[in-house]
């Protein structure tokens, strides 16, 4: 008996084992796609929607994600769409050991030194990073959108779950009669930060970070949000043809305000 009883119990141990699985990749799914709806999710996973449903509502139990409210571009006035999102206990799962030792270290840096000396510390990461992004961003040519996509890859290498996504202008483009795409700006968002909380106490880290991306691309961007000031994502604002503009403006012999400039 005891011996079909292990049997029996065999299939039922690789069925747990390959839910857990499941459960993870859906977890790496709203790390990698968040906010991310079920139903996307799903189909990016290849699952059912009572698959998707079971999981997201498991993870949701266990505080690894959570539900945020986004309004789509352009959608009026209806109800906001339902999105799923890491939650921090999720980031914690996702590994910060570093973060005790990590603030101990900083801490007593900046107590001995002064702020300056932080500051330092945290330009000097960065600026390591820059050196390494530099030949990969450099190699997808002179367009800001093809540099962002390039920094986006070798940012995701190293963890930062970073994505792309072009935020067309046309109205605006029509009021200073531009084309379209001279006033498109692209969202750089990052899914996933292996320094979230390290950065909310030492805001210098977010400085520099904003710093070596706008040094990459080449133009002044926007740090619209991050993780450490509490939102879900980073995201920075990069417009992605500022210099064409004021070539265009010159042969129009029409001068672009400054506050129009940063559209």
């Amino acid at each position: 008996m005891k011996q079909i009883a292990q049997e029996q119990s065999a299939p039922a141990r690789g069925a747990a084992d390959a839910e857990e699985r499941t459960r993870d990749r859906v977890l790496q799914g709203v790390l990698a796609h968040g906010p991310v709806s079920a139903a996307d999710l799903g189909s990016a996973l290849s699952l059912t929607p009572a698959a998707i449903r079971r999981h997201l509502e498991a993870l949701e139990r266990d505080q690894l994600i959570e539900v945020t409210l986004v309004r789509k571009q352009g959608a009026g006035a209806g109800r906001p769409a339902r999105r799923y999102v890491i939650a921090p206990q999720g980031h914690a799962q996702l590994g910060n050991d570093y973060l005790d030792i990590a603030v101990e270290s900083l801490s007593a840096l900046r107590e001995a030194l002064g702020d300056e000396a932080l500051e330092e510390f945290a330009r000097r990461r960065f600026e390591e990073m820059e050196r390494r992004y530099r030949p990969i961003v450099d190699a997808a040519g002179s367009d800001i959108a093809d540099r962002t996509r390039a920094l986006a890859g070798a940012m995701t290498r190293d963890g930062f779950v970073a994505s792309t996504s072009v935020m067309a202008m046309g109205e605006a483009a029509k009021t200073v009669e531009l084309p379209e795409h001279l006033l498109s700006s692209i969202q750089f968002c990052q899914g996933h930060c292996p320094v979230r909380d390290l950065a909310a106490q030492f805001p210098q880290f977010c400085e520099q970070e904003t710093r070596m991306i706008a040094s990459l691309l080449g133009v002044d961007v926007r740090r619209l949000s991050t993780m450490a000031g509490g939102a879900h994502v980073c995201t920075t604002h990069i417009p992605l043809a500022r210099g064409k503009q004021q070539n265009h403006a010159s042969h129009r012999g029409a001068p672009i305000s400054k506050e129009r400039s940063h559209d």
